[in-house]
């Protein structure tokens, strides 16, 4: 029996992918919601829940990106000319956003410029990951194994309206995060937020799940052909019970169950997008088969992602672990 090399590493990108969905997703979601909350010490405390995990939650985009081009070279090939725009425009942004969690605490007369740095990236970034997501659910022109799209293939309704979707996505799971971390008035008016936020998270979620079949005659199979149907309807479902839990969080001004909720929403859509694709790494037309690389190179990076994702989950977990409970507005610096 051989060891199916190329499902593993899809496997290990696609674990990465979703690490960086919940745990980036929250603190992207704090600068999409950083020109709603006014005073400066409501936003001091936002970015304080955060500074501790941020650049480490980056890790798994590092490892998401390294690894498409190290074991799936052609898929890097034809993704990375039809994403270059919003990719860019990504990696910009979250530069900046990065940049602007140092500058913001070293002044005082250009705070409010780091600030709107801060909450600009943020949005920005998120966007751009939904534009880019939209583009690849949406397929991707593929001849003679090499991108046979154009430079403006990225940019359709589709795409935008899923970018539309992250933004109101990440802002939920930012609420979330801020009710489990802050208290009092603060805390009061992040619940609002998720209010308004987890319904609106929830319509879009509908309204891509139900686009989505007809972009592509795969996708329209997966999910209402039988006996197909018996795997793809407990997703659904789980959808509903994930929502009915959120929305019931949030009346009860619960504090932890909102944000669980909101993050099993993220990890079922990505479950769902993965129903869809698999087998494909770039849909409709390359595997995971066709854009692997060869075995021995697998292997070999295999090796060291043994070696080094549980030190990253160690890590992240004790990170997490220590910097735990509710936060103030002293600077960790």
């Amino acid at each position: 029996m051989t060891i199916d090399l190329a499902f593993i590493w899809a496997a290990l990108i696609a674990f990465a992918v979703l690490a960086y969905v919940v745990m980036d997703g929250f603190d992207l979601g704090i600068g999409i919601l950083f020109p709603f909350y006014k005073s400066e010490s409501d936003r001091d405390r936002m970015m304080n829940s955060v500074a501790p995990v941020w650049d480490g939650n980056e890790t798994w985009l590092v490892l998401g990106g390294g690894g498409l081009f190290a074991v799936f070279p052609l898929a890097y090939a034809v993704i990375m000319p039809a994403l270059y725009a919003p990719i860019i425009i990504m990696l910009l942004a979250l530069v900046f956003r990065g940049v602007a969690f140092e500058f913001r605490w070293r002044t005082h007369r250009g705070k409010f410029l780091w600030d709107w740095a801060f909450a600009a990236g943020s949005i920005a970034a998120t966007f751009a990951q939904g534009i880019a997501l939209g583009t690849i659910v949406q397929g991707i022109p593929v001849a003679d194994r090499a991108y046979a799209g154009g430079w403006w293939n990225w940019l359709t309704p589709f795409s935008v309206f899923t970018g539309i979707a992250l933004v109101v996505g990440y802002a939920l799971l930012g609420a979330t995060w801020l009710i489990l971390k802050t208290d009092g008035a603060m805390q009061e008016k992040s619940h609002r937020f998720a209010l308004v936020l987890g319904p609106a998270t929830l319509i879009l979620i509908g309204l891509v799940s139900l686009w989505t079949p007809f972009l592509e005659p795969l996708y329209m199979e997966r999910w209402f052909t039988w006996p197909r149907m018996l795997y793809t309807v407990p997703v659904p479902l789980l959808v509903a019970i994930a929502a009915y839990v959120l929305i019931k969080g949030i009346l009860r001004r619960e504090e932890l169950t909102p944000f669980l909720a909101s993050l099993a929403l993220f990890v079922l859509s990505f479950i769902g997008i993965g129903i869809s694709f698999y087998p494909y790494i770039v849909p409709p037309t390359l595997t995971i088969w066709d854009a692997a690389a060869p075995d021995e190179s697998l292997g070999f990076l295999l090796i060291g992602a043994v070696v080094l994702i549980p030190i990253i989950l160690a890590y992240t977990a004790y990170a997490y672990w220590v910097f735990r409970g509710k936060v103030g507005t002293e600077g960790y610096h």
